[in-house]
């Protein structure tokens, strides 16, 4: 038997040693990323007034957590020495898992879905059974032509294109599943929270919004649960906490808190100020959770002597303690701004803030912390973040449309209303309000600003000349300014007695074409201040191109290993020769049979093919040499033809002619 040229399961052996260890390594980084990223909640500092770990620390101790290492304590009798393991340090008792604008997309990008399926084919065939109407025969055939032509650069695209975005929509949930599902294992976040757009579009049907959310549910946030009616509760002087929060362990003291999602209604979910109605919004709190409520989670003193120095009306009225308490607020922005479509919807969203604001704690008080989830940003000059401000109205009914921030005043109901903050000295707490931080999304760039006005900026009257002639009075006020977060950090402001302000951090999108990233915000207490503090780090995946090249060789490469091993068990076992067989087939192929491996023969195939081509050329050679035969026989009959035509035209007869012949050699041998 001849060997084979080529041996399809030595070429798939070779492949699999080249990709099965780069689809091991980026597999392992892609459900490892949190880990080669470094990304951890930030930690609390050791000394007092000393910045936030967001290093090598704060990913230390996240290890921790899942190698459940002992702690080992340092010795302090000899300086030089240093522990197997670095002490474990608290972890914040509030971590907030934030992503932003996951944006789930559904039937309205799907061409099949509001074009049909191959719709030029149907027109076709109704002008072909004269169903439609047309000027003459002429103008008839000349659409039909024209259908025939689309089915074949539309109807065909389009089915294609159909199938591919049901793919990729199937891929995006599970890209996005990925990132919620890794960060949420690694980093044991104590909440979470999605900052609004879950889905991508508000204009959508009922059916097709209850599938997205269906989608959402089961697919990106599966296991997720969001706030019940029962916990989100409206602002009142009388309230009931909503939980505790926990420093003696890494996660919260409640498991409930891990698996609900606070979600935080968007643009995409229920529109704008002139889109809103309650139709929108029923379904969105059907589906999520409500618009507009707070929580209250209250962190319990481990030091019990610090609880003699809490404020107390009949014991301790000098006292401006209060007890440790995280006030989370979830507010719909989005119909904060004017005209509206719905005035109701929009009272009942100022109403209330007005309940937020009329149930917070005294400025004058320490101890309370309020953390703000909405989505539409806070107004902010152009320049400072990627969008700049932007409102766009309805030529229909002039209602809002489109806007990519706050309006000034809007924001300033965040600033001096809900957190309390001046620009005169002279009032309450000397201005500095609440402490506090905003997270919202919407701008999928993300940016981390800070917000102040500046106390010390004296107000001035000027008398200006106008264009007329006549003399205005221009006043010179104080105004909220806003700046980088690490600009704000740089020039000292974040601090400043005179300067009070807040961080507001639009946490970037987790789509894949911004990075899949997510929020990480720690709040933990400092009790020599009496107040909370905060800070935000970010953990980005990598755009959804990384999962999707690593899924799918990680298909190939089991699909390959599978074949190899099914080779040997088919030659092992039942001693089919696998190669033989792939090859033959191969050749059967044109496109594939055509193209042959070559090989060095041996002597015996090179003897074996010298002799079959000798054979051949004696072969031939015989076939020439009987044409050539045949040819010459032809000729002379063909001659003597000839010459019996010539003859019997001059009467000549063969006998004659025979005699003729035959005198002439006898004349010509005697000569």
């Amino acid at each position: 038997m001849s060997q084979l040229s080529w041996s399809p399961t030595a070429t798939l052996r070779k492949a699999l040693r080249i990709f099965l260890p780069i689809s091991l390594a980026l597999t392992i980084y892609l459900y490892f990323f949190p880990f080669f990223g470094k990304c951890a909640f930030p930690l609390p500092p050791v000394q007092h007034n000393a910045p936030a770990d967001t290093g090598y620390h704060a990913f230390l101790e996240t290890v921790k957590l899942h190698l459940s290492l002992p702690p080992v304590p340092v010795d302090g009798t000899d300086p030089t020495s240093t522990p197997a393991v670095t002490p474990s340090r608290p972890l914040a008792p509030f971590r907030l898992l934030a992503l932003a604008d996951p944006q789930l997309e559904g039937d309205t990008s799907i061409p099949t879905e509001y074009l049909g399926v191959f719709p030029h084919a149907k027109r076709l065939f109704r002008h072909l059974t004269f169903q439609t109407s047309h000027a003459s025969l002429r103008w008839r055939l000349r659409q039909c032509f024209h259908e025939v032509v689309d089915i074949f650069f539309e109807d065909v695209f389009n089915l294609a294109e159909s199938y591919r975005k049901r793919f990729d929509h199937w891929g995006n949930d599970y890209y996005l599943a990925h990132i919620y599902r890794t960060l949420h294992w690694w980093s044991r976040p104590t909440h979470v929270t999605v900052l609004g757009d879950l889905l991508g579009s508000q204009w959508v049907t009922d059916d097709e919004f209850y599938w997205r959310a269906h989608r959402f549910w089961n697919r990106v946030f599966k296991g997720g649960q969001h706030v019940p009616d029962d916990v989100a509760m409206f602002p009142a002087d009388e309230y009931d906490l909503t939980g505790y929060l926990s420093t003696s362990g890494p996660s919260n003291d409640s498991e409930v808190w891990t698996k609900r999602i606070i979600n935080v209604a968007g643009n995409h979910d229920i529109g704008y100020a002139g889109d809103i109605n309650t139709n929108l919004t029923g379904r969105f709190e059907d589906a999520f959770g409500r618009i507009n409520y707070e929580l209250r989670f209250e962190l319990p003193l481990t030091n019990k002597s610090l609880t003699n120095t809490l404020f107390d009306a009949l014991d301790n009225p000098l006292s401006d303690r209060l007890v440790p308490e995280l006030r989370l607020v979830v507010l719909n922005d989005m119909n904060l701004d004017t005209p509206a479509l719905s005035p109701e919807l929009q009272d009942d969203t100022y109403s209330f803030i007005n309940g937020v604001i009329n149930t917070a704690s005294a400025v004058q008080f320490k101890g309370h912390f309020t953390l703000v989830l909405t989505h539409v940003p806070l107004y902010k000059p152009d320049g400072v973040c990627v969008d700049s401000p932007l409102f766009t109205f309805h030529d229909h009914d002039g209602t809002l449309k489109e806007q990519n921030q706050l309006s000034l005043a809007a924001s300033k109901g965040f600033l001096e209303g809900i957190l309390g903050m001046s620009g005169n000295k002279d009032a309450p707490a000397n201005g500095q309000g609440r402490r506090g931080i905003i997270l919202n999304g919407h701008d999928h760039e993300g940016c981390d600003t800070w917000h102040y006005i500046n106390q010390s900026f004296v107000e001035e009257e000027t008398l200006v000349q106008a264009e007329d002639g006549e003399f205005e009075i221009e006043r010179k006020q104080r105004e909220w300014e806003v700046k980088r977060y690490k600009q704000a950090k740089k020039e000292s402001i974040i601090g400043r007695e005179d300067m009070p302000g807040v961080r507001e951090v639009t946490v970037r999108s987790m789509m894949g074409e911004f990075g899949g990233n997510a929020g990480l915000l720690s709040v933990w207490f400092d009790e020599e201040e009496w107040e909370w503090k905060a800070e935000y780090a970010t953990c980005p995946m990598g755009t959804q191109h990384l999962w999707w090249v690593v899924h799918f060789m990680d298909f190939f490469v089991i699909l390959g290993a599978v074949l190899l091993a099914a080779a040997g068990v088919a030659g092992s076992l039942f001693g089919v020769d696998v190669d033989r067989a792939v090859v033959r087939g191969l050749r059967r192929i044109p496109l594939v049979g055509g193209r042959r491996h070559k090989r060095r023969m041996t002597e015996s195939e090179r003897s074996e093919r010298r002799e079959r081509s000798e054979r051949h050329e004696r072969h031939r050679d015989r076939e020439e040499r009987g044409k050539s035969r045949d040819r010459s026989a032809v000729m002379k009959d063909r001659t003597r033809s000839k010459s019996r035509r010539r003859l019997e035209r001059r009467g000549v007869t063969p006998d004659q002619q025979l005699w003729s012949e035959a005198k002439k050699r006898l004349d010509y041998e005697k000569s």
